[in-house]
């Protein structure tokens, strides 16, 4: 789960971790009470979406005054605004984060995020932090250095020491970078993340570590443990059909293409997409039912992925193991009679009690299509949709 920025702070706060002062706006007014509050200029005004390259999308301003406050708050407030990561759809702003402009003298990069290949927490970190970052990344990979922590020992001072040399960080502030490591590794770990990226990591003119930046991604999985984190969830910044998909606990995630997909495992479904690219067509959606899938979570199921405009055939794709052939087949029967299902629904099952589940399928009067196998299935939805 993503969340805005200034609720990262909100995070890094509680932390202890050096961010600027401001708050959060949600009109041109709330943007002049803040910045009358904080009472110093320049201030920034910085558009809150889920999304990067917000500067260059033209969703930070630097204000000199309140007037000039107040005409960026009022340009922001309500703008789509587009980015590389929101694609040229945009995305509309409804908040923007007001907040002290920093005194900075140099830019630097801070994350933290899981490497599942070795099953360890990576600290990246580059002393060429700011907006290029990833160009950064991509054409001068050395300037990026990467320690890997071991989550079952935790942060050692090796670890923090091999940061520091690699930044190469003055002595006279090597205290002050030991303790925000430590603090953003325990952030980190205690909140279940999947990333926590500081960039810009600022060095101020003063000498001190400031998070001009923030970015937080929560692990789903682990959300249950944190009442508090999940009030940070926005839907409004979700795709509407997987804010849909995840009140059924159906794990669905919307492509591009226009084969609509419903599988039972996470695995299939991968294999499931790939089979459909394979035989020349593009899938529309990552849809896993569950092993232990209802009649009543398939009919959602359908529900939306002919939601999506996009689709023009379907394809099932189920092993019946904890989830039997015959309770499937009955679902899929009462969905499509409930949904009212006018594209192509190409079937291949297979498993606990398969046979009696064909016999529901046949004897149930509807154009379902059958296929023998994974790559029959997937060769007659492709040519459907073609």
């Amino acid at each position: 789960m993503k969340i805005h920025e200034f609720q990262a702070k909100e995070l890094f706060r509680r932390y202890s971790l050096p961010v600027p002062g401001g708050g959060m706006a949600i009109t041109v007014e709330e943007a002049l009470a803040i910045a009358d509050e904080i009472s110093a200029y320049p201030l920034v005004v910085k558009a809150q979406i889920h999304a990067g390259g917000r500067g260059k999308g033209g969703g930070v301003k630097l204000a000199a005054n309140r007037d000039e406050l107040q005409n960026y708050a009022g340009e922001i407030l309500g703008m789509t605004l587009v980015t590389p990561q929101t694609g040229p759809e945009g995305r509309l702003v409804q908040g923007v984060l007001v907040e002290q402009a920093a005194d900075i003298v140099q830019e630097l990069y801070l994350s933290l995020l899981p490497d599942r290949a070795t099953a360890t927490i990576v600290i990246m970190a580059s002393s060429a932090g700011g907006m290029d970052i990833e160009e950064t990344a991509t054409t001068m990979p050395d300037k990026i250095i990467k320690v890997s922590v071991n989550p079952l020992q935790g942060l050692q001072p090796h670890h923090v020491r091999q940061v520091l040399f690699g930044l190469g960080i003055a002595p006279d502030m090597m205290k002050q970078w030991s303790a925000l490591l430590a603090a953003l590794y325990r952030l980190f770990v205690e909140n279940d993340c999947s990333l926590v990226e500081i960039n810009p990591l600022a060095i101020t003119g003063s000498g001190s570590l400031l998070a001009v930046d923030a970015k937080i991604e929560l692990d789903d999985n682990a959300l249950f443990r944190h009442a508090d984190l999940q009030n940070y969830r926005d839907s409004n910044e979700e795709d509407p059909l997987e804010a849909k998909a995840r009140q059924y606990n159906l794990n669905y995630i919307r492509l591009s293409g226009n084969v609509g997909n419903m599988v039972n495992g996470a695995g299939l479904a991968m294999a499931t997409m790939d089979i459909i690219k394979k035989a020349g067509a593009d899938p529309a959606n990552f849809l896993d039912v569950g092993g232990g899938a209802t009649a009543e979570m398939v009919e959602k199921g359908f529900e939306i992925i002919l939601s999506d405009p996009n689709v023009k055939g379907i394809f099932i794709n189920i092993f019946g193991g904890i989830l039997r052939c015959d309770v499937l087949a009955t679902g899929i029967v009462e969905a499509v009679r409930k949904c009212n299902v006018t594209v192509p629904l190409v079937i291949r099952m297979e498993g606990t009690n398969v046979e009696q589940g064909r016999k529901i399928l046949a004897d149930s009067g509807l154009q379902l299509i059958t296929a023998v196998d994974m790559a029959d299935a997937a060769a007659k939805v492709a040519e459907m949709v073609a």
